[in-house]
């Protein structure tokens, strides 16, 4: 039996950090296929709902590519890549030494599952946090550490954007739904999440409002919380 998993980028646990197969350049920087895909309509609705100056921090930053291609095109916004993984993280320094422009940091170590975010802690209060595939490709212990991490984090005013597939109120696109049984097929504490039934309440205890969602390509969502 051959594993499905073989060539893609493993975590310590043996599981694979990216469902996908990710390119390397000479210099270090990551490329992800599906980030090629929708980097700019992740980049044009990130630019029409969250600010475009201050101080952003991103979660689960994985190539590097979103902040680079959002703060080229952003010059009043400053961006802190954040992974947990280390290889990820070399290619956020890459690309980070790549940009014309020195307005990208980090890489920090943040793993939202831990009741402290270690140096992403001292640079609060962020004006934004930015979040996409992840919260899917995860334990939903770390949505819950995502979204309490934004509360206590976040200024008053601040926006969290969480860009992915949802489930709404139990309904699922039928793509969605395959998906998510993969996702569970390959551990089953991860899956699709409901926005409605699994992330609102979440982010009503966190002091989070929703602001807005926007329909993405692949029946994919672009989700923006406020704080209050």
């Amino acid at each position: 039996m051959t594993d499905e998993n073989a060539t893609y980028q493993k975590a310590e646990s043996g599981q694979p950090l990216a469902l996908e197969k990710r390119d390397t350049t000479e210099d270090g920087r990551r490329f992800s296929p599906s980030i090629g895909r929708n980097k700019d309509i992740v980049r044009d609705t990130f630019l029409t709902v969250m600010p475009k100056q201050g101080v952003i921090l991103e979660i689960a930053s994985g190539t590097g590519e979103h902040g680079a291609h959002i703060t080229s095109a952003a010059p009043d916004l400053t961006w802190t890549y954040s992974d947990i993984d280390p290889a990820s993280q070399a290619s956020q320094a890459a690309w980070r030494a790549h940009e014309g422009h020195d307005r990208l940091y980090g890489p920090l170590t943040v793993d939202t599952t831990a009741a402290h975010w270690g140096e992403a802690e001292d640079g609060a209060p962020w004006g934004g946090l930015f979040c996409a595939n992840m919260i899917h490709i995860a334990p939903f212990a770390a949505a819950e550490g995502l979204i309490a991490g934004a509360g206590r984090l976040l200024r008053p005013g601040g926006r969290l954007m969480i860009y992915g597939p949802f489930a709404r109120e139990g309904e699922i696109a039928p793509s969605n739904a395959r998906f998510s049984e993969d996702l569970k097929r390959r551990d089953p504490s991860w899956g699709v999440r409901d926005l409605d039934l699994d992330i609102l309440p979440l982010a009503a205890q966190s002091g989070l409002d929703l602001v807005k969602t926007v329909d993405m390509p692949a029946n994919n969502l672009s989700v923006i919380f406020e704080r209050r």
